[in-house]
């Protein structure tokens, strides 16, 4: 018999034997294959990365144990490229693309309700600039295909052309993916296609058991179910033939992971369409300026069904109330009377986002981390950072004075005040600590689309993505809340957010929009009340190129955090030096979080890949003095925030 041997990585999270080995291998074993593996004085899952290898000199291969399944093998090149490009480990980026399969208990689950067999939903009429984009769609198919920019107005008809891209691609023999950012959209947009395909829809997210999301697996790799819809992870699906990957709100930050491997689900797309020759588009009412500049852009433009809302920007410097101005109280109170929905954002949760004391001036703060703590409905005061509690109290604990102000207003104050202003209508609230499990979501968004008078209230979980028949008014309690961020995103991110609130008033009926600002003539806030994505997205690009941020340069964030302040910096000041030549900014202090202070330097570069290696390579040097002083540090490519 011929042995034949092979490179296999053994997914372990240490770095210091994060390396491929040598290991026997059954005949006809492919690229691809997830093999059990004795690694040490354990049995370990590793994926074997090259066929055709032979073992060092003087070195016996042991034998794999077993071969467990086969991932295509576009997905370990995907994972290789993303190791190298993110800065991690080979073995714990091959680690997302064959995540652990549990052991099967009974009988497999049976496909959840929703759908049949076969397409059962009468396809809708296309508008002229739908049939013009899948004209396209279908031509890159037939190529060797690329990425594109699906820009329209919320209601103007994305998800049709996802679905019809995904039919353009199941009738080639091809499979497809479709990306949401959060969980929370994943039930209507698999509603969506479940009409149209029935049970060949596969849905993969965190939220799955391991057994739920082996099943799902093993459905997209035999080809049961070609169409893949879920979150960030499910990029990494092992269809066989992908065609088409579809990244739906592609604006949203959520695509990012904030662990190791720090990778983006929307560039992880982008290098998968073309290591697979596939079609990726990405879709939004609100594109990234990076998308906007550097993607071939297809636009379906306004609503299909229903003009876009008016916008009506408050000054609150000439208003007594807040968070409810006379004229959002109006609008509410025509609700009230006439019946409708309204969806209220405030992006602070809690009754107030700080409790001063008028004698002293002093803030309650949380004593792990550097910022203040929110006040809630039950007189706790909660750090959103690390979770720690403490409670009001009557007095001051730094001087004992009674005089204790709240400053500003969450969700749970707005709340309150819409149940002493406008009693008629019900009221629910979607935040994290109003939906802390998925169900609850999900209830939550039932009551509301059920009501015949209600108002949402929320944090940013109100824009994002949803379909609510009946909704008269979109309203900004406080729009200023993310421009005083120290991101050079604030604008754009506060520009989206108004944008996305606005699509979800008037998609079935006229409807009307109201901004709260103290700065009515901020740029981010004029341009949204205008509905001109193309107008802030030059603005902002015009600015981007003169500061050298993306998509005109790509940002390395490196943060160190440790016991001592001082210790944090003087690491990041040494790396700086050693890195001599690179435009770097900083290092900086930034806010302390768990008890650890933290420091960061940000690069900015042409070439990130090459400047985070030599950083980490640095790093590595330094990391028995780093350990010695309780030091972690942290590197971070195209970062989403500073």
């Amino acid at each position: 018999m011929v042995t034949e041997f092979a490179s296999v990585y053994p997914l372990v999270t240490a770095r210091a034997v994060a390396q491929a080995y040598t290991y026997e291998v059954p005949a006809g074993t492919e690229k691809g294959a997830v093999v059990e593996v004795r690694f040490g004085n354990s049995r370990r899952r590793g994926v074997v990365t090259e066929m055709g290898v032979q073992p060092p000199d003087g070195v016996k291969a042991s034998p794999v144990e077993r071969v467990a399944e086969t991932l295509p093998s576009a997905l370990v090149d995907l994972a290789l490229w993303m190791a190298d490009y993110y800065g991690s480990t080979p073995a714990r980026a091959l680690a997302l693309v064959a995540p652990h399969n549990a052991k099967r208990r009974g009988e497999r689950r049976a496909p959840a309700a929703g759908g049949a067999m076969t397409a059962e939903a009468a396809p809708e009429t296309l508008s002229e600039p739908q049939e013009r984009v899948l004209r396209r769609i279908d031509e890159l198919l037939g190529g060797s295909g690329g990425n594109l920019l699906l820009h329209g107005a919320t209601g103007s008809g994305k998800t049709e052309v996802y679905i019809r891209a995904c039919e353009a691609a199941l009738a080639r023999g091809r499979g497809a993916i479709v990306l949401v950012p959060e969980i929370a959209l994943t039930p209507q947009t698999l509603g969506r296609f479940r009409e149209r395909f029935g049970d060949r829809v596969a849905v993969l997210h965190s939220a799955l058991t391991d057994a739920e999301r082996r099943d799902e697996r093993e459905r997209i790799a035999s080809g049961e179910a070609p169409v893949v819809v879920g979150a960030r992870s499910a990029v990494f699906a092992p269809v066989p033939s992908l065609g088409v990957i579809c990244v739906d709100e592609e604006h949203d930050a959520s695509y990012k992971q904030e662990s190791d491997p720090r990778y983006d689900a929307r560039t992880v797309a982008a290098k998968r369409a073309s290591l697979e020759g596939a079609v990726a588009i990405f879709g939004s009412a609100t594109p990234r300026p990076e998308s906007w500049e550097k993607l071939e852009r297809l636009v379906l433009g306004g609503r299909i069904a229903a003009p876009m809302p008016s916008v009506r920007i408050v000054d609150l410097r000439r208003e007594a109330g807040y968070p409810l101005s006379a004229p959002l109280l109006a609008e509410l109170g025509g609700i009230a009377e006439r019946g409708g929905k309204a969806i209220l954002l405030l992006n602070r949760r809690g009754v107030a986002p700080a409790v001063h004391c008028r004698a002293c001036g002093s803030t309650r703060r949380c004593v792990n981390c550097d910022v203040a703590l929110t006040l809630h409905g039950d007189r706790s005061l909660r750090c959103h950072h690390c979770g720690a509690v403490e409670t009001l109290g009557e007095t001051c604990p730094s001087c004992g004075s009674a005089e204790l102000a709240r400053i500003g207003a969450g969700t749970q104050k707005l709340e309150r005040e819409l149940a002493k202003h406008v009693p008629e209508l019900e009221r629910i609230r979607l935040d994290a600590d109003a939906v802390e499990k998925p169900e609850h979501l999900r209830e939550a968004l039932e009551r509301f689309s059920r009501a015949e008078r209600a108002v949402l209230v929320g944090t940013q979980m109100v824009a994002k993505g949803h379909h609510f028949p009946g909704v008269a008014l979109a309203a900004v309690v406080d729009a200023d809340t993310g421009l005083s961020l120290p991101d050079f995103r604030a604008e754009e991110r506060t520009f989206q957010l108004i944008t996305q609130l606005a699509g979800r008033s008037g998609r079935d009926a006229p409807g009307r929009v109201i901004v709260q600002t103290f700065q009515p003539d901020a740029r981010a806030i004029s341009y949204a009340a205008r509905h001109d994505v193309a107008g802030f997205n030059a603005s902002e690009l015009e600015r981007r190129r003169a500061l050298g941020y993306p998509p005109f340069r790509h940002l390395v964030r490196i943060v160190v955090s440790g016991p001592e302040e001082a210790d944090a910096l003087r690491a990041l000041e040494e790396l700086k030096r050693e890195l001599g030549d690179a435009e770097l900014l900083g290092p900086a202090p930034l806010l302390r979080l768990r008890n650890r202070h933290r420091a960061q330097l940000v690069g900015k570069t042409s070439s990130p890949r090459a400047l985070a290696t030599r950083a980490a390579a640095l790093l590595a040097a330094a990391a028995p003095a780093m350990r010695r002083a309780g030091l972690t540090v942290v590197v971070d490519v195209d970062p989403q925030s500073l």
